[in-house]
């Protein structure tokens, strides 16, 4: 196995930046973090490829600053294999793409049924990469040789996956739908906050009443203050099914709320004050919310629409079937010529005038990508029409 060393001083990366500015072509990238592990999302190593440069691998953390690196790459294309998840980890670092390739997005364009990382080098190169490690603790000190090997093969043939996926989008003529998804994962904003991010805590569903859940909110706000004090995944800190075992047990002091049997995990003992004094901030607040959440702008469950809105079901029953159509002639997966939420959201409320102008600007209002608008549009139309029409009478048998 090669030895592969790490880059964690200022001095170092600002040599292999002035490499890596006189490599040739894209540049891949990619980023470890310690998901599961660290309450942030930060990256906890950097890996990146350029031809005629070689192979870098940078320890984010002790390095601190990374202009030098931006300037170095920062209007080359970076290859990336699902970018949207390694993008935010990047911008922190400051380190923020002219132009991307994503090679999972392709892979799905392509039609591939197998878009992971490994799948596609292997299936495109014929090279084949172990995963074991994805999922560890990046943020370990050292890193062990074997994780770093992980790491490099990571990058180091993902310019020749571009390349060969790029003539394949060429070939079936997704060389422009390729680049507006590109440009649409770079340009997207960040997630807004959840209003009421508690409210994903697992088995919460089992909570009832609202000062229940008054009380799982206290506890989850205090976790999450610990866990981001601590940098420590929320989760390892104290489970979501203890949080809400001890919701359900409503213990009346401390001392019953260290009997609970399910109230597990690293702090649940030794930070018994924390989530006792959570349990009475729960208890005594006046502001209690909502047996259901707020739901916001969200729609009905398409199963509810015959009852609430009868003509909005005719028109998703008759479009969706056809834009699978669509999908499937193309070769790729229905979500990504168009993501069933928009087509939910123009047969609840289609626009007027109904016609292939109207449909498509209410597409690109909810995000759609000018290549999704061609090649949807009118059918939607067509399909919304065709759902309003009475089926036609059987012509009558002459006597």
């Amino acid at each position: 196995m090669a030895e592969y060393d790490v880059i964690a001083d200022l001095a170092g990366l600002e040599r292999a930046a002035s490499v890596l500015a006189g490599g040739i072509g894209p540049v891949a990238v990619d980023v470890e973090r310690a998901s599961g592990f660290r309450y942030s999302q930060r990256a906890y190593l950097v890996q990146v490829f350029r031809r005629g440069a070689g192979l870098f691998l940078f320890d984010p953390p002790p390095i601190g600053d990374f202009t030098a690196l931006q300037a170095a790459i920062g209007d080359a294309e970076w290859v990336l294999h699902a970018a949207s998840q390694d993008l935010p980890s990047l911008r922190e670092l400051g380190l923020v793409p002219a132009s991307i390739f994503d090679t999972e997005l392709a892979s799905r364009l392509l039609g591939r049924e197998r878009v992971g990382l490994g799948a596609v080098v292997e299936e495109t190169l014929g090279i084949a990469l172990a995963k074991a490690h994805s999922a560890s603790d990046w943020s370990t000190r050292p890193l062990p040789q074997a994780w770093l090997e992980y790491a490099a093969l990571d990058v180091e043939h993902l310019v020749d996956v571009r390349d060969v996926l790029a003539e394949h989008l060429e070939e079936q003529g997704k060389t422009r739908f390729a680049l507006e998804e590109f440009q649409a994962v770079l340009d997207r904003p960040p997630k807004p906050a959840r209003e009421e991010p508690w409210r994903r805590l697992s088995g919460l569903h089992t909570v009832r009443g609202r000062r229940s859940l008054a009380i799982a909110r206290a506890l989850w706000v205090a976790r999450e203050e610990f866990a981001q004090a601590e940098d420590v995944s929320p989760g390892r800190l104290v489970p979501d099914r203890a949080l809400v075992a001890a919701v359900i047990a409503d213990p009346k002091s401390k001392t019953d709320l260290a009997k609970v049997k399910e109230f597990t995990g690293r702090a649940s003992r030794t930070q018994l004050d924390r989530w006792w004094a959570a349990i009475e901030e729960g208890r005594a607040t006046a502001e209690l919310p909502s047996e259901r959440g707020a739901g916001g702008d969200s729609l009905p469950p398409p199963r509810a629409w015959s009852d609430r809105n009868p003509a909005a079901d005719a028109r998703l029953k008759r479009a969706r079937p056809v834009i699978e159509e669509v999908a499937s002639q193309l070769e790729m997966p229905v979500e990504n010529l168009l993501t069933p939420e928009l087509l939910r959201r123009v047969a609840w409320a289609p626009p007027e005038p109904l016609d292939a102008a109207s449909v498509g600007q209410a597409l690109a209002e909810l995000g759609a990508r000018p290549w999704q608008i061609e090649q949807t549009a009118q059918v939607i139309v067509d399909a919304f029409v065709e759902s309003v029409q009475p089926p036609s009478e059987a012509p009558e048998t002459a006597s």
